[in-house]
């Protein structure tokens, strides 16, 4: 049985649904992002690795806001025009609001409502420039985005003096052995 198919009480082998194969692959990513997350030591929130390169606090926070966009995605909300929510003033609140975010996000996804998650999403396509992306899509590329994000944290985590976890395969501070 292929990754993209299910059997069904009565035996049948049926196609996923596009957001279904979406939450599987969001569910298994976000786990991962909360382990990293919950490495890094907190209170080294203002951590750089650079002048140019964002907070700790405000990369971490990057995962809250690229959930709310995904959220309005699969609601047919606006997404540009409103601006992003700032980040919070202290590490402790980020790992709740991103859990938070989270719960809405997989409840919405798992409503049957908009199974292939059609519709467009109107967000950046180069400079200064905006278009519209295809709903799935849009959501692939923000998880993608925070996959992106997710290794900047695991190197802000090794810097910050925490522990790396594993991430797709063991870490020199989780073996699997």
């Amino acid at each position: 049985m292929s990754p993209d198919t299910a059997t069904v009480a009565n035996g049948y082998t049926v196609a996923k649904s596009a957001k279904h194969n979406f939450l599987e692959r969001y569910e298994r990513n976000h786990a991962t992002t909360v382990k990293v997350l919950k490495a890094f030591p907190g209170e080294r929130s203002e951590f750089r690795p650079h002048e140019r390169s964002s907070t700790a606090l405000k990369l971490a926070w990057t995962f809250v806001v690229e959930e709310s966009l995904m959220l309005k995605a699969i609601r047919g909300e606006q997404i540009l025009g409103g601006g992003f929510p700032p980040p919070p003033e202290a590490w402790d609140q980020v790992l709740p609001a991103f859990e938070k975010i989270n719960g809405d996000l997989v409840a919405e996804l798992q409503d049957p409502k908009n199974s292939e998650l059609e519709g467009t999403v109107g967000f950046f396509v180069g400079p200064k420039q905006t278009g519209e992306f295809p709903t799935a899509d849009f959501l692939q590329f923000m998880l993608d985005d925070q996959i992106h994000h997710r290794g900047q944290m695991s190197v802000y985590v090794r810097m910050a003096g925490g522990k790396v976890p594993s991430i797709y395969g063991p870490s020199a501070d989780e073996p699997w052995s």
